[in-house]
């Protein structure tokens, strides 16, 4: 789950991921726009010792206020402690061509211990305004058991700064 705050607003993205041997399956719900659900199907592809990766081809549908179909990919290849982490879509808008839209959002980190991480990140979205249309960031996680939390901060010293807390459950 994903909880953006810019200014006085405050948005709650839910995301939920269940995974059977290579099946991938997605529902989010204010992530492609605001009071819009999308629901994705996708294949798993991972493997490697020194180098590991991981590879997920999607396909999704959204219906709310955009409504449209998406490809998309979500992908990390990790190197030692270190870790970049890709996920990316296109959405073709049922409206208009003129609401297509690409989105991307990367992260790449540094472990120094299994339980923590720090590093750098960036997105292209439309979910929330900005004078930039790439936002720039730095992010610090950590896992306790089933639990991960994640939190960014995005745009410091280039425009109107937001964060974006990342708090994830697996079971």
């Amino acid at each position: 789950m994903y909880y953006h705050f810019q200014g006085g607003d405050n948005i709650f993205l839910p995301v939920f991921r269940a995974e059977h041997k290579r099946l991938h399956l997605e529902a989010r719900y204010n992530y492609e726009d605001l009071e819009t659900f999308s629901g994705w199907v996708g294949y798993n592809l991972e493997g490697g010792e020194k180098i590991t990766y991981a590879f997920t081809p999607m396909a999704g549908i959204a219906r709310g206020l955009t409504n449209g179909f998406a490809l998309g990919l979500e992908f990390s290849v990790t190197v030692g402690k270190f870790e970049l982490y890709s996920e990316s879509e296109y959405l073709w808008d049922q409206a208009s061509t003129e609401y297509n839209y690409f989105y991307s959002w990367t992260d790449l980190t540094f472990s120094p211990r299994d339980w923590w991480w720090v590093g750098i990140s960036g997105q292209r979205t439309r979910l929330y305004q900005t004078d930039l249309e790439y936002q720039r960031g730095v992010m610090l996680g950590a896992v306790a058991g089933n639990w991960e939390i994640s939190g960014y901060y995005y745009n410091a010293g280039f425009g109107e700064t937001f964060v974006l807390l990342d708090v994830t459950f697996s079971f």
